[in-house]
């Protein structure tokens, strides 16, 4: 069993500290545009919401690559595993190029949208329009990302963040105040930064594919194949993506007190609860990672074994953040807010977040299993019964006395606990266990 955590903490250790590294880097991001002034502040905002919901929604570039490439890898077909990686990338381009095109076109009326003042929306547009230029290498990032985790290598991409992001503080720092370009300059930096470490994945993954004599041009059938699983995908992070819509909803709806605290106290909130996440998430990439392979070598009982070891890694994984959440409650409203409204209500709502922590610990695992295993058409499913019942759940708790509170009990209890018994159900049958380099047969 002390091989297996090796294993697991070989490639979960560096898949965190790459996640925790993207937000910290966004951070700095807003902070040298913050400097600006306000009415840039809250264009980059603007503009930053637009783009994470994009990039955000392809996030199965890695995640089914991951799974593919890793079948492959335990089926003992180097050859197959880096063509499908390779199928993945051109993927990335296909819809990075739509995206692209689509972003820039329909840039006025992304931001239009928001309903700013026009100081405001001159900045998002500003932005906007340069940082789309920026998606196709931020799409191809994510597939090449996913190619070295089937590969069981997330050293490379971690290397590759730290140094990229790093590049990307640099270029924002010379542009916008050094040669005075302002908010334009902080979205040029980015996607020169975004370019060159894409470039850096690909050269790696080329090199990788040219060693073991694997296709590198664009193979239509490959390429139709890896669409058509990421359409399921697609569905579950959609599906997800909408429960946290409908939760943040649901707290505007909250009359206990004024409407700015319960919104104010949420965004801390939800911020400290994605941050957590990113570090339990980094096991469920392990997990993503181990049962391909496990299930491409045809190792049912493997397969079953790395299983539960990885949920008690999640469970005690998820009681830390708990603990740690709980202890720190009470000073963290401080780092964000001179509020004393905002810091008394962000008490509760956090404490209620720390309960749920060992329950996502087990849920983010278990969605990185069945993600390795493929089974994407019942996580799609899955994520649509979670938006039935958590969506009313959300907006009647927020009728109730403590409204924000009960909002996020919802979120963790409901939300959560309904991914978790959903998931767990299907974890404990068999028909996620299909052994072979194909995933889905």
């Amino acid at each position: 069993m002390k091989a297996v955590d090796r294993e697991i903490l070989r490639l979960a250790v560096p898949a965190f500290l790459a996640l925790v590294a993207e937000p910290m880097f966004l951070l700095s991001d807003a902070a040298i545009v913050g400097h600006l002034g306000t009415p840039e502040l809250a264009g980059l905002g603007v503009a930053a919401v637009v783009l994470q919901t994009v990039v955000g929604l392809c996030v199965f570039l890695a995640y089914g690559t991951t799974a593919s490439v890793a079948r492959h890898l335990g089926a003992g077909d180097l050859r197959a595993a880096l063509a499908q990686g390779v199928d993945g990338v051109w993927l990335a381009v296909v819809i990075g190029t739509v995206a692209t095109v689509g972003g820039i076109a329909l840039t006025p009326v992304l931001v239009g949208a928001f309903d700013t003042g026009s100081e405001v929306a001159g900045h998002a547009e500003t932005y906007l329009a340069i940082a789309f230029l920026g998606t196709t290498p931020l799409l191809v990032m994510l597939a090449t990302t996913g190619v070295l985790r089937g590969l069981q290598d997330t050293r490379t991409p971690l290397l590759v963040a730290v140094v990229g992001n790093g590049l990307n503080i640099a270029l924002n720092v010379l542009l916008v105040y050094g040669l005075g370009l302002g908010i334009a300059g902080s979205a040029i930096g980015s996607v020169v930064a975004q370019v060159l470490s894409a470039a850096w994945l690909v050269v790696v993954v080329v090199r990788a594919a040219r060693a073991h004599d694997a296709p590198l041009s664009p193979d239509r059938a490959g390429i139709l194949a890896a669409a058509h699983a990421a359409v399921a995908l697609v569905i579950r992070t959609l599906a997800l993506r909408a429960c946290l819509l409908v939760g943040t909803y649901a707290v505007t709806r909250v009359g206990t007190q004024g409407t700015d605290v319960n919104v104010a106290t949420h965004q801390i909130a939800i911020t400290l609860w994605t941050f957590l996440a990113f570090a339990l998430d980094a096991i469920a990439i392990a997990a993503q990672a181990l049962t391909g392979r496990a299930l491409g070598g045809g190792d049912v009982e493997g397969t079953r074994r790395l299983t539960r070891r990885m949920i008690r890694w999640g469970w005690g994984s998820g009681v830390v953040a708990g603990v740690g959440l709980a202890v720190a409650s009470p000073f963290l409203g401080a780092l964000f807010t001179s509020d004393p409204e905002v810091r008394e209500l962000l008490v509760p709502v956090l404490l209620v977040a720390a309960l749920g922590q060992p329950l996502a610990g087990v849920v983010f695992v278990l969605d990185g299993v069945l993600i390795g295993a493929g089974d994407g058409a019942f996580l799609a499913w899955a994520g649509m019964v979670v938006l039935a019942a958590y969506a009313p759940a959300a907006l009647w708790a927020a009728t109730l006395p403590h409204g924000l509170v009960a909002v996020w009990v919802a979120m963790t209890f409901v939300f959560m606990g309904a991914r978790g018994v959903l998931l767990s159900w299907r974890a404990r049958g068999d028909a996620w266990i299909v052994t072979g380099a194909s995933v889905g047969r």
